[in-house]
């Protein structure tokens, strides 16, 4: 598997937490104010997984340019 595959591969990934992440916080603010304690750690998670996925696309394209 080559450099790019294997990034592709983490990519994916990647997308598919980011998105999951996502929904987490969507679903716990349709629950507020259950949970309202949550709110920082699920944030975090989402914008942890959102900002790797950013680097990982940075990463890709840089790639591509070599």
């Amino acid at each position: 598997m080559s450099d790019r595959e294997g990034l592709e591969a983490e990519l994916k990934k990647l997308s598919a937490r980011a998105t999951q992440a996502k929904m987490d916080l969507h679903d716990l603010s349709e629950e507020l104010p259950v949970n309202w304690p949550s709110i920082t750690a699920v944030a975090q998670r989402a914008h942890d997984a959102f900002a790797e996925l950013d680097r990982k696309r940075r990463e890709l394209k840089q790639l591509g340019k070599s």
